[in-house]
């Protein structure tokens, strides 16, 4: 393994510094992993900044919700050629294992740039897409060469690690619920085997890291998928992002997804329960609203919308001001009690375990929610993360 670094100025991530320095990468065939949201300090699209810089790329590798972005939750995208440049698209997403290296095989690649703009949650899934991708240009024979950016607000590490049991796409390795890692640091850790349980010779891996200079905490913010709009969703998606995991809309298919939030069979009540807790760091207000599409899609859905004290338009410093798995709790609670004869949680056909078992890395919510426990009982019984980078 080897790293690349840059002295600071204007440079912001490992893209700018590769476009300053294209000769940090040998030549030879290139594919780029990335999506829109990769973007240079001046907001060009990364694949453009970086053919002009003589890198020579020949495909592009798409993750979730595809290049552009425009697949919801759970697709990858419909491109097959990136009409800019020519170049083909290769959609990853859906693809493990055996089948990834299926995709990537033909395409001959030397080596594969990783840049994607990540939010610091372990069901986030771009981070398993980076992994995946490692673990097959392992077994290929291809190297692998991570673009960091720095992380959207800065690394508070806190939740629950991952009971291999309920290892999928939106956890693989047992890391902190919210990570606040930056990708080129997660990379590191696991080739250096600090995150036991990645398939393949992860460790054998050509990888390379180029350091993203300064501090985490973007001045800009591009969103890197349809329902992470702002850096308050980024803030608050740890905590609210469980909602997907239960029957209650979280959101999504309106203006303010993971702020949003409730289901049909509510009313007041909730708003009223929550505001009663004084949750710190937030203000909570009742909120009806009506999703265009994801949960109850053009029903009338009652419930409540979360607000942060700090001003989302200062420093994103005063976006960790408020702990987002206390509020998650708090909500998923709240309806249990007020609602106990509406289920709670939502089915899943395609996996063994409940998704909020997946969304949170084990049981341990679900049981203690069930038991009507405090978020400090429920953390106590989840397993711990494993292997914390150094």
């Amino acid at each position: 393994m080897s790293s690349a670094s840059q002295p600071t100025g204007s440079v912001v991530s490992g893209l700018d510094v590769l476009v300053r320095t294209p000769d940090l990468v040998p030549e030879g065939r290139i594919g780029l992993l990335t999506h829109y949201a990769a973007v240079t300090a001046e907001l060009g699209r990364g694949v453009d900044a970086l053919r002009d810089a003589g890198v020579p790329l020949h495909c592009l590798i798409s993750p979730e919700h595809g290049y552009w972005g425009t697949g919801q939750a759970g697709l990858g995208g419909d491109e097959t050629v990136d009409p800019p440049t020519g170049l083909p698209v290769l959609d990853s997403y859906g693809r493990h294992g055996e089948d990834l290296d299926r995709l990537l095989a033909p395409a001959r690649l030397d080596r594969i740039l990783v840049d994607l703009q990540d939010v610091g949650c372990r069901f986030y899934t771009y981070m398993w897409s980076m992994l995946e991708v490692m673990e097959s240009a392992a077994r290929l024979g291809i190297a692998v060469t991570v673009l960091d950016r720095p992380a959207p607000l800065p690394a508070l590490a806190h939740g629950p690690g991952l009971d291999p049991a309920c290892a999928s796409f939106v956890g693989r390795l047992s890391v902190p619920l919210r990570h606040g890692m930056r990708l080129g640091t997660f990379a590191r850790a696991v080739a250096a085997g600090r995150f036991p349980g990645a398939q393949g010779p992860v460790a054998e891996l050509d990888l390379q890291v180029v350091d993203a200079p300064g501090a985490d905490g973007l001045a800009r913010w591009i969103a890197p998928s349809p329902n992470m709009p702002s850096l308050e969703t980024v803030a608050l998606y740890p905590g609210t992002g469980l909602l997907e995991g239960t029957t209650l809309s979280e959101g999504r298919g309106t203006t303010a997804p993971f702020a949003l939030f409730g289901a049909p069979w509510c009313g007041p009540e909730l708003a009223a329960a929550l505001r009663d807790l004084e949750l710190p760091g937030v203000l909570v207000r009742e909120a009806v609203f009506r999703p265009t599409h994801g949960k109850h899609v053009g029903e009338r859905v009652h419930g409540a919308q979360v607000h942060l004290r700090a001003d989302p338009r200062e420093a994103a410093a005063d976006l960790t001001a408020f702990d987002p798995l206390h509020i998650g709790h708090a909500i998923i609670r709240a309806v249990a009690r007020l609602h106990p004869d509406r289920p709670l949680w939502r089915e899943r056909v395609d996996a063994a375990e409940p998704f909020i078992d997946l969304l949170w890395g084990s049981s341990a919510l679900r049981e203690g929610i069930e038991d009507d426990a405090e978020l400090e009982e429920i953390l106590a019984a989840s397993p711990a993360p494993l292997g914390a980078p150094a």
